[in-house]
């Protein structure tokens, strides 16, 4: 799936839900044009919105659809396609297998590095879902227990 492109700012479309303010915006981008790093965590960083806020809005923005994992039972043969560091490094986890595609849940869907990599190592086409960094790290912990 590719993602759609992108005709809002992520700082946009948060202060457009009314999520965060233009002033709240403003420091923002004054904070990443010092310290450098992504929009949505430096807001998060900054308790100016929550995670799942985030991750709703780049749902919305890029058009994947977002995935809480919290009560999502992840099936056993999509974990054993993804060794636990590769889901570790890239922050995601292998959600379901149907056919010849796999379904990730990833923080960043962007990461076409990552989409790559999964093709490469699993042969599979990559379905991808969005999910906050949060989520996805209790799922690693949750299904791959013996890291």
């Amino acid at each position: 799936m590719k993602p759609k492109k992108k005709e809002k700012l992520i700082g946009e479309i948060l202060v457009e839900r009314g999520i965060i303010t233009p002033h709240q915006l403003k420091k923002v981008l004054e904070n990443q044009q010092k310290e450098g790093g992504l929009i949505g965590e430096i807001i998060v960083k900054l308790g100016f919105a929550t995670e799942e806020e985030i991750a709703q809005c780049l749902s919305y923005q890029y058009g994947f659809p977002y995935l809480p994992l919290e009560n999502y039972e992840i099936s056993k043969e999509a974990i054993e396609l993804v060794p636990r560091h590769v889901a570790q490094h890239y922050c995601l986890i292998p959600v379901d297998k149907i056919g010849n595609t796999l379904t990730i849940a990833i923080s960043d869907p962007l990461n076409s590095e990552a989409i790559e990599d999964l093709e490469e190592l699993t042969s599979l086409n990559i379905q991808v879902f969005i999910s906050t960094s949060s989520d996805i790290r209790q799922a690693i912990e949750k299904y791959y227990p013996d890291g």
